[in-house]
């Protein structure tokens, strides 16, 4: 998968509504970013104000996603880092079920 199929299903998850409301930002370094806009329903790969932002390397997170790497492992390692509001980090669960 790559940048730009993730943002198109990021963006079809958060359009169809859901209980994530907030602003969530993906920092995937040289990779890009993925900005993710719970109250409005949009997904995109702008670097946006967010609530909270995930710091995390491209392949890490594509292990993420597909159920590979365990996101709590990940935060211990060092391989993930949270900016902001860990809270909304914790609500990322259910949505990335939904990217994978």
């Amino acid at each position: 998968m790559d940048l730009a199929t993730l943002t198109e299903r990021a963006n079809a998850a958060v359009s169809e509504g859901g209980d994530f409301k907030k602003k969530v930002k993906f920092d995937f370094g040289d990779d890009g970013k993925l900005f993710i806009d719970g109250a409005n329903g949009t997904a995109d790969n702008s670097d946006g104000e967010a609530d909270a932002t995930v710091k995390v390397d491209w392949e890490d997170f594509q292990k993420l996603a597909a159920g590979q790497m365990d996101p709590t492992m990940a935060f211990m390692q060092g391989k993930l880092k949270v900016l902001g509001d860990m809270s909304v980090a914790m609500q990322l669960q259910s949505l990335m079920k939904k990217l994978s």
